[in-house]
């Protein structure tokens, strides 16, 4: 799916979100679908999160 593609659908769901129920609902589709966008990168592994889930290692 291209980059506009994606836009388009995400910004339909937002404004069917906001046109159905209230602003604060808005806010929680959008933030379920800023997860799922990162989690799919990760998934892609274009995201790389290993630094961040491994341990802290000294080499001493």
């Amino acid at each position: 799916m291209t980059r506009t593609a994606l836009g388009t659908v995400v910004g339909l769901v937002l404004g069917l979100a906001l046109a159905f129920g209230s602003f604060g609902q808005m806010l929680v589709v959008a933030l379920f679908a800023a997860i799922g966008f990162v989690l799919a990168k990760v998934l892609e592994g274009e995201i790389d999160l290993s630094p961040y889930l491994t341990g802290r290692r000294d080499n001493r």
